[in-house]
């Protein structure tokens, strides 16, 4: 016998949620404007450019997978904690940074984003 534990969940996005992706959005803003300030001092700290192509893309697609979650997209759940990993692990494998923003929005994704998003994970297409 299936529970659906969730049953009277409705598809309309709650407070909860929209704070959520809020909250991920908020602090990837701030993993962009790290890499904006390391493109401005790009010539001092010799950073080649073809790595901002690569970073600045990754950027987008955090802001995609986050227009994915809120449009109710299974693949933006799914996308969001992998493309953040890879924005984190350039940082850190090309420049030696450890990026607090990136560790910060992967906790949020688990700890409160997920406690929004599994209720209305029936709804995600």
């Amino acid at each position: 016998m299936e529970r659906n534990e969730f049953a009277n969940e409705s598809p309309k996005k709650d407070l909860g949620f929209i704070l959520s992706i809020l909250a991920l959005l908020l602090f990837t803003i701030m993993g962009i404007g790290v890499d904006i300030d390391q493109y401005l001092q790009q010539s001092d700290l010799k950073i080649p450019e073809w790595y901002f192509y690569i970073i600045f893309s990754v950027d987008v697609l955090i802001i995609l997978s986050l227009l994915l979650i809120y449009f109710y997209r299974k693949i933006g759940v799914i996308l969001f904690p992998l493309l953040v990993g890879v924005h984190f692990y350039s940082h850190i494998y090309y420049l030696d940074t450890f990026l607090y923003t990136d560790v910060t929005s992967l906790f949020l994704f688990t700890g409160i984003g997920l406690l929004a998003f599994i209720p209305k994970w029936q709804f995600f297409k």
